[in-house]
């Protein structure tokens, strides 16, 4: 042991021993800073957006009558200055706001700490983007597996996760299961444009991780056939495309054959209350009867306007 070194044993020093429970409590709290902004960096790969929306008009009128209620957390850099860990949002609107400081706790964290702590505390927003969900499971679990020495693989168990899975321990402490885990973590695969669309409520969830098996460059001219052509694929769709993919049948033409194929949710109707109808029919006329005669009355009617157009032409 080197000469002078101090060892702590994690016990209660002289001076707390003559100190209440509220002194106790006091000393023990995380100290607040006021840390200059421009010392404060975003967390690297932060997967959360900070927009310009109407959360955070909110948030700048609320930092600008009553300040910053809630501190951020940060830790030190090695350079110098702070990683932001949560609190990016408060950053911006702080920085909108002109303001030069923004209360900050400073806490020793180690790399894997960092994420799982900015994760977890980002999970907690009302309204997170399928993508930013991906990436921060993502981005946890591999820290988690980091963290205990676990090889990458989301189905291993082991005696340090009480039997369960890593996506069963993470799907836990954010409210989905497993396999729920599993997909948001398959569309870290989509190519950025096909994952906008995800983003953007065009392609549902199941379909997507159905699309995420697809190579990029395939991806990629599915994504040329759904912008130009303005249609996406339904979840049976999405499984043929993937099946072609592993088949390697997967081609501009095949993909955009799959895809023009009118979907059950797409086809078009009119509604009719039947009691507007049934003075023009006899009380036993059933509804396929009477669908029928109306196709063939119209039929009959666009005739008589034609007849009309010509007449008119005619003269």
């Amino acid at each position: 042991m080197k000469k002078n070194q101090v060892i702590d044993l994690g016990l209660t020093g002289y001076d707390e021993l003559f100190m209440n429970d509220q002194e106790r409590a006091d000393i023990r709290k995380p100290k607040v800073e006021e840390i200059p902004l421009t010392e404060l960096t975003p967390f690297k790969d932060h997967p959360f957006k900070v927009k310009n929306d109407e959360e955070m008009t909110e948030l700048m009128k609320s930092i600008a009558d009553s300040g910053v209620l809630a501190p951020a957390l940060a830790r030190a850099k090695d350079g110098g200055g702070y990683e932001l860990i949560s609190g990016h949002r408060r950053l911006a609107a702080c920085k909108a706001l002109g303001m030069v400081t923004m209360p900050t706790i400073i806490r020793n964290l180690t790399d894997e700490e960092a994420v799982i702590t900015m994760v977890d505390s980002n999970l907690q927003r009302e309204h997170i983007l399928p993508s930013e969900k991906a990436f921060a499971y993502k981005m946890k679990m591999d820290a988690m597996e980091r963290k205990l020495g676990r090889p990458k693989n989301v189905d291993q168990v082991g005696p340090d996760f009480r039997g369960q899975s890593t996506a069963q321990i993470l799907g836990e402490a954010a409210g989905d299961s497993a396999s729920q885990v599993k997909r948001y973590i398959r569309l870290t695969n989509l190519i950025p444009d096909v994952l906008q669309m995800v983003d953007d409520g065009k392609i549902a969830l199941t379909p997507a991780v159905e699309l995420s098996y697809l190579q990029d460059f395939e991806q990629e001219a599915l994504f040329s056939i759904m912008d130009c052509d303005e249609v996406t694929p339904s979840l049976s769709q999405a499984q043929r495309l993937r099946r072609m993919s592993e088949d390697q049948t997967f081609t501009d033409r095949t993909a955009m054959q799959v895809l023009s194929e009118v979907k059950g949710n797409q086809k078009e109707y009119v509604k009719v209350p039947v009691d507007s109808l049934r003075s023009y029919f006899r009380p036993d006329t059933s509804i396929k009867q009477m669908t029928e005669t109306l196709v063939k009355a119209m039929e009959f009617y666009n005739k008589h306007l034609e007849r009309q157009r010509r007449d008119r032409d005619a003269r």
